[in-house]
């Protein structure tokens, strides 16, 4: 294999991996002799340690592995800390709607609204912050109830649920009509 291959070759190696890799087994996919292969990593550690490059390699008994620079550290913990942006699907947001008009709320009952399972809604619902759990029935099995949150509030704008807009009546019923139609459908399959 040409020298150049197989510097790419072991990069993409030690990149996918993460952990460190012996360098015998380095030598049996590049085909080459350790020595060969060590002198490769020798030169690819060079190109590394230029200010200009974010990684190095690390040499761990037998093995290498590629890591960041320490000095690069504190930009790792500011891309780590920026809070990431959530994106709610059509799903989780017909799922959060039945949960802030019909608050407090069980799965089971999501699901009847819904029609179908809302385990995932709920759980990324609960991640976003959106949803919590308020308490639980006073029923069988004691299923949780779920409400909404500050954070909820915040994201959409109101200061109190009451805040949000009204249902026309109306169009609750043709909202049921559909679902109605939707479970037939889906019972003539």
């Amino acid at each position: 294999m040409e020298r150049p291959k197989a510097k790419a070759v072991l990069e993409a190696i030690l990149f996918t991996m993460g952990d460190s890799v012996e360098i015998d087994r380095l030598a049996e996919v590049i085909e080459e002799d350790r020595q060969t292969t060590e002198d490769i990593l020798k030169e690819m550690d060079q190109e590394y340690r230029k200010e200009e490059k974010g990684i190095r390699l690390t040499t761990l008994d037998n093995s290498v592995q590629l890591c960041t620079k320490g000095e690069l550290y504190e930009y790792l913990v500011k891309i780590a800390t920026t809070p990431k942006k959530n994106t709610l699907t059509d799903t989780l947001l017909e799922t959060l709607s039945i949960v802030a008009y019909k608050q407090p709320v069980t799965r089971l009952e999501i699901e009847k609204v819904r029609g179908v399972s809302c385990d995932h809604a709920v759980n990324k619902l609960l991640e976003y912050d959106l949803i919590t759990e308020v308490g639980r029935l006073d029923a069988p099995g004691r299923p949780l109830l779920f409400g909404t949150t500050e954070q909820f509030l915040r994201s959409f704008g109101v200061k109190s649920l009451d805040d949000l807009p009204e249902l026309n009546p109306v169009q609750i019923e043709e909202f049921k009509l559909q679902a109605e139609s939707e479970v037939q459908m889906q019972l003539d399959i």
